[in-house]
Parts: structure tokens; sequence; C-alpha cells
């Protein structure tokens, strides 16, 4: 930072990213236009959408932290598809 094209700040007021887990959302390979910085964190109170992160209140992030290691791979759903039924670590 700071980076020309765009860039986020992770110190922000409001606490959405207290905890931040990056994904890996066009890493490899990086593709030009398909967005980066796809960030799982904190919700706003009022559960308002993101810019294209998922975010989850507290109370939720707290019930997966547990789940989650260096190991855990990530998975998100569509809103249409069915979600599991169980965490595995």
């Amino acid at each position: 930072m700071p980076y020309a094209n765009a860039h986020e700040e992770l110190r922000r007021a409001d606490h959405l990213y207290d905890i931040v887990i990056e994904t890996s959302h066009n890493e490899r390979p990086r593709i030009q236009g398909r967005g980066s910085a796809i960030f799982f964190h904190l919700a706003r109170a009022d559960l308002s959408p993101t810019a294209g992160c998922i975010a989850v209140s507290l109370k939720d992030m707290r019930k997966l932290l547990p789940y989650c290691s260096a190991q855990t791979r990530l998975v998100i759903w569509p809103p249409s598809g069915a979600a599991p039924s169980v965490f595995r670590k």
C-alpha cells in the first residue's frame, strides 16, 4: 500500500476487518479484471451487502473459527446451492 489501482484499508473504525480470512479468489492464475482481495470478514450490524466479500456476524464467525486451521479449505456455496449439513476440519 498504496497501490495505484486499488488497495484495502485493513484498519477500519467499523471493525469489519477485526477478523479477516483471505480467500484465494483469482490467485492462480491471476486474471486481470476478475477481482481480487475477496475476504471472509465480519458483517455490518444491519447485515448490508459488502463490495464482493463474504461477511458473517461475530456470533457466526466465533462458531466457524474453531474449525479453521492452515489446512482448512473454505468452500463458498451460492445462495441457491445446498449448504453442507456438517462443518469439517
